[in-house]
C-alpha cells in the first residue's frame, strides 16, 4: 500500500453551518510558552463544549485551534510548544505528526503500476468485474447520481475521461491538514492511488478503457494524505465529518491511519487519536454513511496483533487498525483471480471479501494481469494489487445497492450488503481460517457480488 496506503502493493477553509468552524487567533498563555517545531494535534472535548470555550482552553495551553468540530467535540490545534499535550493532558491531546517524525518507520513495498495509454475497450482485462457480475448488475441499475461515494485517498484526477462524468467538484475537498479546503489544488491527485480506486467504483461505461462497478453514481475526491504520505488523525476526522455533513452514501478508505498500523486504546496519546477518529466515524454512520475500509496487506490476523509493521511499537489485544476495526466500518479482505485469499491480505476481523488481485493467481492469457486494471492520472490505465483495490469493489457494490434501495443507509446498508455476499467457506486444510455459522476469518460474510446486491 502507499505510505498513504500501505493497503496497496503496487482556498480558504469552507465553513458551513453544522460543519467545521475555524477558531479565533491564538492568545498569550498565562505561563511562558516554549518554542520549537509546529505540530498539529487532535484535542478531545466534551461534546457539549462550545467553540469559544475550546479556543480559550487551547490558547491557555500554548496552542491555537485551527478547526473545531462541534458535532463530535474534537479540535484540530497547532502548537510550537513541546509541552502542549502535557498542558492539555495526554488523555486529551495527541500529535500523530510528531510521533511520525520520530525514527522507526518501516520501509514500504510500493505499488507496481503498468500504465496503458491506449483508449480502446479494455473490458476483456477486467476479470475482477466478471468475478462479481457487474455487467449483469448494470442491466438492472448503473447507479444513481444522487448516491455519492467519497474517495478518501490521495486525490482523484477529475479530468480523466472515465472519471469526469462522475466527479462532483462541488463535494470534493482537501482534508490533509484537518481543515476542509475546497480549492481543487488540495483534492487533485498526489500519486496514482486515489484515481485507481475511483475508477473501480465509477469509471464511465463508454466503450473505452474500463468500466467501474457503479458508473452512474457520483464521486467526491477527499484528499486525506499529507505531503510525506501519511494519513494522520486530523485528516481522517476531517474526511469522515465532511462525508457526514455532505450526505455521502458511502466512503472508501483504502488506507490505515498513521503512524501506527495498530492504535492501542489503552496507551496515552494513542487512545486520543483513536477516539478522535472513532468519534468522526461514528458520527458519519449516525448520519447515514456506510464506511468501507481495507483490512491491510501484511498477511496477518489483525484480530490478534503481535507486531506493528509500521513502527517499533508493542501491541496487544487492545490495539486496532483504524478505520478497518472501528465499529460499523466494513472491513475488506482481498482475493485473487482463483477466488481464494490473496497472499498478502490481512484477515481475522474482516466482514467481506472482494477482488484485490494476487500475482500468484494469474488469469488466462487475454484476461488481464493478476492485479485489477483501473484508471490512472493523465488519462491512463494501469494495474495495482492490494486490499486497497479490493475495498473499492465493495464500495461500488454498496453504491449500486444504495441506488436500487435508497432507503438503505448507514447500518441498514451495511447489513444488506453483508447479507447479500456470496458465501466463501474456509479452504480445506487452512487451519488459521475459522468457520462460523454465517462468516469466517478469511472472507467474512463472503464475496461482494454486484448482481446479488441489486437482485
Amino acid at each position: 500500500m502507499l505510505r498513504a496506503n500501505r493497503l496497496s502493493i503496487s482556498a480558504l477553509a469552507l465553513v458551513l453551518a453544522g460543519a467545521a468552524v475555524t477558531a479565533p487567533a491564538e492568545a498569550t498563555a498565562s505561563e511562558p510558552c516554549g518554542g520549537g517545531t509546529s505540530y498539529r494535534y487532535v484535542v478531545l472535548f466534551d461534546p457539549a463544549t462550545g467553540q469559544d470555550a475550546a479556543g480559550r482552553e487551547v490558547t491557555a495551553a500554548c496552542g491555537k485551534v485551527e478547526t473545531f468540530y462541534p458535532q463530535i467535540g474534537v479540535a484540530v490545534a497547532s502548537s510550537t510548544d513541546p509541552k502542549f499535550d502535557t498542558r492539555m493532558g495526554v488523555d486529551r491531546a495527541y500529535s500523530a505528526g510528531r510521533a511520525a517524525a520520530t525514527p522507526g518507520s518501516a520501509s514500504r513495498e510500493k505499488s507496481v503500476v503498468t500504465a496503458e495509454d491506449e483508449v480502446g475497450d479494455l473490458s476483456a482485462q477486467s476479470w475482477d468485474m466478471r468475478a462479481i457480475h457487474t455487467d449483469e448488475a448494470q442491466k438492472i441499475t448503473q447507479g444513481s447520481p444522487n448516491v455519492v461515494v467519497g474517495v478518501l485517498d490521495s486525490g482523484v484526477d477529475g479530468d480523466h475521461p472515465d472519471l469526469k462524468p462522475a466527479l462532483r467538484r462541488d463535494l470534493s475537498v482537501g482534508c490533509e491538514t484537518g481543515t476542509p479546503n475546497p480549492d481543487p489544488a488540495t483534492w487533485y491527485p498526489q500519486g496514482d492511488h486515489g484515481t485507481h480506486v475511483a475508477g473501480t467504483i465509477a469509471a464511465a461505461k463508454d466503450g473505452k478503457g474500463m468500466t467501474g462497478i457503479a458508473p452512474g453514481v457520483g464521486l467526491a475526491s477527499v484528499r486525506v494524505i499529507e505531503p510525506h504520505g501519511y494519513i494522520l488523525p486530523e485528516a481522517a476526522v476531517c474526511g469522515f465529518v465532511w462525508a457526514a455533513e455532505h450526505h455521502f452514501a458511502v466512503t472508501n478508505s483504502s488506507w490505515f491511519a498513521d503512524p501506527w498500523v495498530f492504535w492501542c486504546t489503552d496507551k496515552p496519546g494513542e487512545k486520543v487519536g483513536y477516539e478522535a477518529m472513532a468519534r468522526a466515524i461514528r458520527y458519519s454512520t449516525k448520519r447515514g454513511v456506510l464506511n468501507v475500509a481495507a483490512s491491510g496487506n501484511f498477511g496477518t490476523d489483525i484480530s490478534k496483533p503481535v507486531k506493528d509493521f509500521a513502527k517499533d511499537h508493542p501491541v496487544d489485544a487492545n490495539c486496532k487498525v483504524v478505520p478497518a476495526q472501528v465499529d460499523d466500518v466494513v472491513s475488506v479482505s482481498a482475493v485473487g483471480y482463483g477466488g481464494y485469499l490473496s497472499s498478502y491480505s490481512d484477515w481475522g476481523k474482516v466482514d467481506i471479501a472482494a477482488p484485490g488481485g494476487d500475482r500468484a493467481q494469474t488469469p488466462p492469457e487475454g484476461q488481464g494481469a493478476g492485479c485489477p486494471l483501473s484508471t490512472l492520472p493523465s488519462g491512463k490505465y494501469g494495474t495495482m494489487c492490494g486490499t486497497s483495490m479490493a475495498t473499492p469493489h465493495v464500495a461500488g457494490v454498496a453504491a449500486l445497492l444504495a441506488s436500487k434501495n435508497q432507503r438503505y443507509k448507514g447500518r441498514t446498508l451495511r447489513n444488506q450488503l453483508l447479507d447479500r455476499a456470496v458465501e466463501l467457506k474456509c479452504p480445506l486444510g487452512q487451519t488459521p481460517c475459522l468457520q462460523g455459522e454465517h462468516s469466517n476469518t478469511y472472507y467474512g460474510h463472503g464475496l461482494a457480488d454486484a448482481l446479488a446486491a441489486v437482485s
